[in-house]
């Protein structure tokens, strides 16, 4: 339930802090006299975009704050949790929207930062608007369809045959694909298998495809590397080399080693100097030895080098691109090889597929003809309150050419607002009047079912006026009491049910245009006023009288 809404700086208005109570809150006031702020403010809330042009003029920036109570938080709260955002302290969720002229928008939830989407996602969970247009919705099937789901509970099944039918489509997918993508021509067999070859030839591991690319460098730079370590080989074992010269300071150690035992373990440590110093001129032998390709080992090692930076550049630029590229060419090498056993087997999958949603299907459309039978009934009965004394309602249900994403069938609303004639579809035979009470038939039937707390009508009662006036008021305090209704109206038979009133004035008597937006709920005599000026007059006593029996005690 939305508490508390402070607005500031947004297009006329100034600054206002509203409370809000339970039950149906009436908005009312001039024509243009502003009341399409107090919308834009909720809808802002609620995630909806906006220009920076809604900032009042003269302002830095615009902002809308509220504070929403959930006697049981545990759905907002998961919605939260899922958004990574603050859950709610005792059931409380506040929410702030700043807009500013030269800086980045700011959204908070619970006082953490948050996105427009988070803002929009759990706007989805808190605030429904219908607003004028809505009556126009109800020509398309797709709404009616919605409707009749929504009144029948169907989100279950729905959503059941929807993964049947995403399977199934799925697999339709993919035999297409196998069918026309997959089939390689001559040519391309061809190319993909010498392309393959050419990986196949090489060992494609992070320690082969190592030691090749060191192999490759040495190739590269055969003579010097050659050079190098024969020279560092005849500096350490040649004639003249460090363990020659280190030989006779080893004969000559030992000799001190006679003379004075203690200086033994200098002397052993040399002499492990002159092995070391040996072992490293075997092994820069050894190297040189490496270092050098008969013809046919450097051209082979050529080769392979050549393809393996081959593959790079036509693969991608690191051994994990070359690997999956040589995994798809195998694999479509392989689907070539049982291309014509693999759709068979696909089209027992789609058959298995098709048969499994069109049971769903079924089962999803007994329960919209048993939900249409009644929500026909009841809609025709509302209706009938709305001063078609003899209409008539009827949902049809036809069948579909094919399985489509909400089943096999299509819904349509049959409407006959005068007796005698035959019920025809809404696009057909409905004026704007008649639209919009079938829309407010509809959803009051429908209220109870929707968990959504806060419902926002912007002139649902245009068209409509006198004794239906009373009967839309009466509609607006039903649906107040399962959910909070914020209805902005014209008819003082609807404002005066409301268990709230707020009043939006327009004062332009100084040289700038002022928006205010009051409670007048608990002032008898202020509401009274503004009721009798709806009626035509504030000052005319038949209007003060017939607003105060509207009032009633």
């Amino acid at each position: 339930m939305l508490q508390s809404l402070r607005i500031r700086n947004l297009a006329l208005l100034e600054e206002v802090s509203l409370d809000f109570a339970a039950g149906f809150t009436a908005v009312t006031g001039e024509t243009g006299a502003g009341k399409s702020i107090l919308l834009g403010a909720l809808s802002l809330l609620a995630g909806e975009r906006a220009e920076k042009t809604i900032i009042r003029q003269g302002a830095s920036a615009c902002e809308v704050e509220a504070a929403l109570f959930f006697a049981n938080p545990r759905r907002i709260n998961a919605v939260l949790a899922e958004l990574e955002l603050p859950a709610c302290e005792e059931g409380v969720l506040i929410l702030k929207r700043s807009l500013a002229r030269d800086k980045a928008p700011k959204i908070t939830v619970n006082g953490s930062l948050a996105t427009l989407a988070a803002l929009q996602r759990l706007g989805e969970h808190w605030i429904d608007f219908h607003g004028p247009s809505e009556p126009r919705r109800l020509l398309k099937e797709s709404c009616q369809l919605e409707l009749l789901d929504l009144f029948g509970r169907s989100g279950p099944a729905l959503a059941q045959y929807r993964e049947r039918y995403e399977t199934w489509r799925g697999l339709l997918a993919e035999r297409e694909r196998l069918a026309h993508e997959t089939r390689l021509s001559p040519d391309q067999l061809a190319f993909v298998q010498s392309q393959l070859a050419k990986l196949e030839t090489l060992e494609l591991t992070d320690e082969a495809i190592e030691t090749l690319e060191r192999d490759g460098q040495r190739l590269g730079r055969a003579q010097e590397l050659i050079e190098l370590a024969a020279a560092l080989e005849g500096g350490l074992t040649g004639e003249d080399g460090a363990t020659a010269r280190i030989a006779v300071l080893v004969r000559e150690a030992r000799q001190l080693e006679n003379l004075d035992p203690a200086s033994k373990a200098l002397a052993d440590r040399l002499a492990s100097v002159s092995v070391e110093l040996t072992d490293l001129g075997a092994e820069f032998g050894a190297l040189v030895g490496e270092y050098q390709f008969d013809p046919e080992q450097a051209q082979q090692l050529q080769a392979k080098l050549d393809a393996w930076l081959e593959a790079k550049r036509r693969h991608g630029g690191d051994l994990a691109a070359v690997q999956q590229a040589r995994e798809e060419m195998r694999r479509k090498l392989a689907v070539q090889g049982d291309l014509d056993g693999l759709l068979a087997r696909l089209e027992k999958q789609i058959a298995d597929a098709e048969r499994a949603a069109r049971k769903e299907a079924q089962s999803l459309r007994a329960g919209r003809e048993k939900a249409a039978r009644e929500l026909a009934k009841v809609a025709a009965k509302s209706i009938a309150q709305l001063g078609f004394k003899k209409a008539e309602f009827q949902i049809k249900l036809s069948t579909l050419p094919a399985l489509g994403p909400v089943g096999d069938c299509a819904c349509e609303f049959l409407f006959s607002p005068n007796v005698g004639e035959a019920p025809l579809p809404l696009s057909r035979i409905a004026s704007s009047g008649e639209l919009a009470r079938v829309m407010l038939a509809l959803k009051t039937v429908l209220a109870d079912l929707d968990d959504v707390p806060v419902l926002v009508f912007d002139e649902v009662d245009a068209n409509v006026g006198g004794e239906i006036g009373r009967v839309v008021g009466e509609k607006m305090a039903a649906i107040g009491r399962g959910h909070q209704v914020i209805c902005v109206t014209h008819l003082p038979q609807v404002a005066a049910q409301g268990d709230g009133h707020l009043v939006v004035e327009k004062d332009q008597s100084k040289d700038r245009a002022v928006v205010s937006i009051a409670p007048i709920h608990g002032q008898r005599k202020s509401r009274i006023g503004e009721l009798a000026r709806m009626l035509g007059d504030r000052t005319a006593k038949s209007a003060l009288a017939h607003a105060e029996e509207l009032l009633g005690k």
